[in-house]
């Protein structure tokens, strides 16, 4: 299975930061702003209600993620998509909608057999509420 190909290529580790690394909104923008274009640090700390070294937090949960990546040039940190980290990610997170669909699927069909093999309980019910109803009376 193609999961299992994309996992023996990452460690338990790196799933980790990978999914660590999705699971902030701030990472998530960041990661979609740069996908569009390269930001400075400091451009992207002006984005964000927050300190400039928070911003450089994110921005290296993303690196050791492998979704981004820095150059310096001058005094500018740019960061920039990672493409094959990406790329990476987007396999493996399509992977693991198959498996849910087919899951999902698997339980539809599992209910639909479920409902059609077992007697309308609810007219069951009525009759025995009805019985018990006249008994009272």
């Amino acid at each position: 299975m193609v999961v299992d190909q994309l996992r023996a290529q990452l460690s338990d580790e790196e799933l980790d930061r990978l999914f660590q690394a999705f699971a902030d909104t701030t990472r998530r923008d960041i990661v979609r702003r740069v996908t569009v274009g390269e930001y400075s640090v400091s451009g992207l700390a002006a984005l964000y209600t927050m300190s400039f070294a928070a911003v450089q937090k994110h921005v290296a949960v993303l690196e050791r993620a492998s979704l981004v990546s820095k150059e310096r040039r001058g005094r500018e940190q740019i960061v920039r998509a990672n493409h094959d980290g990406l790329q990476r990610a987007r396999r493996l997170l399509d992977e693991y909608e198959v498996i849910w669909r087919q899951r999902a699927d698997r339980i539809a069909d599992l209910l639909a057999e479920t409902a059609t093999t077992e007697p309308d309980k609810t007219q069951t019910g009525n009759k025995e509420t009805r019985n018990t109803q006249r008994n009272k009376a």
